[in-house]
């Protein structure tokens, strides 16, 4: 049950920067008059924008912003549902948009759509359309029940019996049922890649058995190979090895012939030096008896002497020097071997090293090989991991499959609950069950206006109606007098239902300009009679141009303008 209580605005349509303040519960029955533009009817734009922030009226929001003052529009209205307090403020210029909660602010969302979601579904648990037709009944702009649209019409019927849960659980189970086919179709991407898993697995299982019996044998025969060429490198050097030996042997024999044959140059090179000197000396003594320079005789026994001593010595350094110079011959044959058996030595040194850099190849080949050999037969004696891995893609694969059985067996179960929430399933039986009652109220109410005809409508809510006169009727077929009794009779329906039904039920019941509008002579007492004695647990208010229905109300609000601004002039209060 919504209890409204008080509403209250400033600043909104005409009027101006003070509150104009309506109590819903000070009568039963209550007036509201005042001459066009006096801003009688602000009060459902007021209502309509504190719970929907939209007018009731067909004029835009930003026009309910007060044209002169343009700022501090607010509009605050109390309430209450089962025994909690509710007011609300909604503003412009500054935005405000405010829910408490006895007396205690709402934690705001993440915006006001948000806010208003709650505000709606939650609290009010109703939406503008439903509303409307519930609480207003309006002349100008607003559309009657038999006017909406066959899918606006289900919505109202629809939160007047509570059954919007199941649009909603339909909505829910949609929601679910897209889910589960995205799960579905990720798990059939999943299943058929375990299966090509599974396929490379089994081939790669296969391959490293082959290739690593194959692998295996190639790296024993290379090594063999190496093996047997090293050996034959390390005996060629163990060979070349001796041979060096034996010439470094012979080379020591003639070491030293290069050092004494350039001694025995020298020599050489002194001893014909003092050949050439006596050579000299004795030509001098032999040519000369006196000394040329100086003329003295030279005497001659000393010249005698010196001859024969010269050619002495000359005859004793020319056999020196005869045997000096095979001594060089034999150390010069000396040192021509040494130079041979040199680069000998040299040449094998150089053939070992060439062998020895291939022996140093080979050994490493042959543990590259080894290593090659050792991952091989480890990944081959590992091959129960890769069988293991095969084994984890197979029960990886059945509980997919699993997986995939239960989510199609629920998608099943989804696909039968939508079909049943749909509007063709549950909901339209429990509409059907309260057709009967709705048609016996909407004519019961018609019968009581005088207006005798027999209005029922069918589970898409098309109406077919008969009277006296005439066998078939349709509502577009009434003058609009009659239009209004239906939509009155349907107004009046509608709330008797949510009375029963305990959904949208209020105490607030507003009628715009409802006796300003013919109804074909359909007296205002018996109206009055309705909506007082037959119409129970409701705050009545009926906005009129008449003044002479003053009388027939318990209490009466005039509204004026006063200065270019609406305001509520006075308050009277009239015994029943």
């Amino acid at each position: 049950m919504i209890t409204f209580k008080t509403i209250k605005w400033k600043n909104f349509l005409s009027t101006g920067d003070y509150w104009n303040e309506i109590n819903f519960l000070q009568e039963n029955t209550n007036l509201i008059i005042g001459t066009n533009g006096s801003g009688k009817s602000t009060m459902l734009d007021a209502l309509t924008f504190a719970l929907f922030n939209k007018p009731f009226r067909k004029i835009n929001k930003s026009q309910l912003m007060n044209t002169v003052n343009e700022r501090d529009c607010l509009v605050e209205l109390d309430f209450s549902v089962n025994n909690r307090d509710y007011i609300v403020r909604r503003g412009m210029k500054p935005n405000i948009f405010d829910i408490e909660i006895d007396g205690n602010l709402m934690h705001r969302q993440a915006d006001d759509r948000s806010n208003q979601k709650i505000l709606e579904e939650s609290i009010l648990k109703v939406n503008y359309k439903s509303f409307t037709q519930i609480v207003i009944l309006g002349s100008s702009t607003f559309v009657p029940f038999m006017q909406l649209s066959g899918t606006n019409r289900r919505e109202v019927i629809e939160d007047l019996l509570d059954i919007r849960i199941f649009s909603a659980m339909n909505s829910l189970i949609k929601d679910k049922i897209r889910v589960k086919r995205e799960q579905i179709r990720s798990l059939d991407l999943k299943k058929d890649n375990l299966k090509d898993k599974m396929t490379m697995q089994k081939n790669f299982i296969k391959e490293l058995e082959e290739r690593g019996k194959n692998d295996i044998t190639i790296s024993k025969d290379k090594i063999n190979s190496l093996i047997t060429e090293t050996d034959n490198y390390v005996s060629t050097n163990e060979n070349l090895e001796l041979e060096v030996t034996g010439l470094i042997e012979d080379q020591e024999k003639v070491t030293g012939a290069g050092k004494k044959l350039l001694k025995l140059n020298n020599l050489k090179g002194k001893l014909s030096n003092k050949v050439t000197t006596l050579t000299k000396e004795h030509k001098f003594f032999k040519d000369n008896v006196s000394c040329p320079t100086c003329t003295q005789p030279i005497e001659e026994e000393f010249r005698l002497n010196r001859i024969t001593d010269v050619q002495t010595k000359a005859k004793e350094l020319k056999k020196g020097y005869k045997d000096l110079e095979e001594t060089i011959k034999k150390e010069q044959d000396r040192e021509r071997q040494f130079q041979k058996l040199s680069k000998e030595i040299t040449k094998l040194n150089n053939d070992i090293s060439q062998n020895n850099t291939r022996i140093s190849f080979n050994q490493r080949q042959i543990r590259d090989l080894e290593s090659e050999i050792q991952i091989t037969t480890e990944q081959f004696k590992n091959r129960n991991t890769e069988h293991e891995k095969l084994k984890e893609f197979k029960d990886n694969l059945k509980n997919t499959i699993d997986e995939l059985s239960v989510h199609r067996e629920d998608i099943n179960h989804h696909d039968f609950a939508y079909s049943l929430l749909k509007d063709d399933g549950v909901k339209t039986k429990i509409i059907k069950k309260y057709l009967p009652f709705i048609n016996q109220q909407v004519n019961r109410y018609l019968q009581l206006m005088d207006f005798y005809i027999n209005f029922t409508l069918d589970e898409e809510f098309r109406e077919t109606v008969k009277s006296p006169i005439h066998e078939d009727f349709s509502y577009a077929s009434f003058s609009e007098g009659e239009k209004m009794r239906i939509d009155l009779a349907l107004l009046f329906t509608w709330r008797e239902v949510a009375r029963v039904k305990n959904s949208v039920n209020t105490n607030l019941l507003i009628m715009d300009e409802v006796f300003d509008s013919s109804l074909d002579g359909f007296g205002t007492d018996e109206f009055l009679k309705i909506i007082r004695y037959i119409i129970k647990g409701a705050n009545i208010f009926v906005i009129s141009h008449k003044s002479d229905l003053n009388d027939k109300f318990e209490n009466v609000i005039k509204f004026d303008k006063v200065k270019g601004f609406s305001k509520i002039c006075s308050s009277q209060h009239y015994e029943q």
